[in-house]
């Protein structure tokens, strides 16, 4: 008997050490870190930025793949169907809120292992082009209304900027007419080739359009004025009370083990503090903000709770399809 239980001891303890070898020596390989939108999107630049520093913290290669599709939830399923090994994490941000209540999904970030928020852009904006006749909110405003579903608005269906017309819409009282083209990078075209009359981006995606007079800039979703961008006004300035803050969140499957999810949190914590990222996410107008998981837990459920106050809208929304003409 007093064998049994000692050799049950020496099992026990021989468990204990390789879980602990097995957590020190994570990670031990690339790391694929999943974007469910397209290159070139904020999403997609801000990925990139952040894990040549996290390749460097963790002494692994960070491998990001591009899953774009549905709004976004080609993406996200990639990754809840993925093994929980902590060697397949999302990046994302609130458009899986949306997908939930659109129900092109019927999972939310709770179902995954939150690994922290990463990056907060405050430059989520109402652009034209340059040659349009608009110059302001109320301008937009005007129009829409004196024209009801004729002023073109290209978004996504399903992403974060269908969701900020629609608020907009429902502020302001004008009707827009809602085209879906697809991700920033095909939004950006439209707008180019004035194919649309105004889009909702990152400020950091377009800025060298507005710096080389192409792309005007009437208004910022924010609670005041972003120091990054200080000479654009803000929706709320003009009248509209709308502020969408856009951050960018880590996930990895559910049961993936917490000492994993702690290392890779760990690791961005340290790499948020670098000022050298800082630096290099701030030419794109966006800050590193690292928020832990419990915190970022809470702000997350009361973020999707503002969403769900518009899911009737959501729902209800009429949009057009169009493919972009490349120019």
């Amino acid at each position: 008997m007093k064998g049994s239980v000692r050799l049950l001891a020496v099992l026990l303890i021989g468990l204990i050490a390789a879980a602990g070898l097995g957590a020190q020596a994570y990670p031990n390989k690339a790391i694929q870190i999943v974007v469910p939108a397209g290159a070139g999107g904020d999403t997609d630049v801000n990925c990139r930025i952040v894990g040549k520093y996290l390749e460097k913290e963790l002494g692994q290669p960070i491998v990001v793949v591009n899953v774009n599709g549905a709004g976004g939830s080609l993406g996200t399923r990639k990754v809840k169907d993925s093994a929980a090994d902590g060697y397949t994490v999302l990046f994302y941000h609130p458009s899986m809120f949306l997908n939930k209540i659109m129900g092109l999904v019927d999972y939310s970030f709770n179902d995954f292992e939150n690994a922290g928020i990463a990056v907060m852009d405050e430059t989520n904006i109402f652009v034209v082009n340059a040659s349009s006749p608009y110059k302001t909110l109320a301008d937009v405003i005007a129009a829409a209304k004196a024209n009801p579903g004729k002023v073109k608005f290209a978004t996504e269906t399903g992403g974060f900027t269908h969701l900020q017309i629609l608020a907009f819409q429902a502020e302001t009282g004008a009707q827009f007419n809602i085209i879906d083209v697809g991700a920033a990078a095909q939004k950006t075209v439209a707008l180019l080739g004035r194919q649309v009359e105004m889009i909702g981006i990152s400020y950091g995606i377009i800025k060298d359009y507005v710096t080389s007079g192409k792309f005007r800039v009437v208004g910022v979703m924010s609670d005041k004025r972003n120091p990054l961008i200080p000479e654009v006004p803000t929706f709320k300035e003009q009248g509209v009370n709308e502020s969408f803050p856009k951050f960018f969140y880590y996930l990895f499957p559910k049961g993936t083990p917490k000492d994993i999810v702690a290392r890779f949190g760990a690791a961005i914590a340290k790499v948020s503090a670098d000022p050298a990222l800082k630096a290099e996410l701030n030419k794109f107008m966006v800050n590193p903000l690292y928020m832990a998981p419990a915190d970022a837990i809470k702000y997350m459920n009361a973020q999707e709770a503002t969403y769900i106050r518009y899911k009737d809208l959501i729902l209800n929304a009429k949009t057009t399809k169009e493919e972009v003409v490349k120019q």
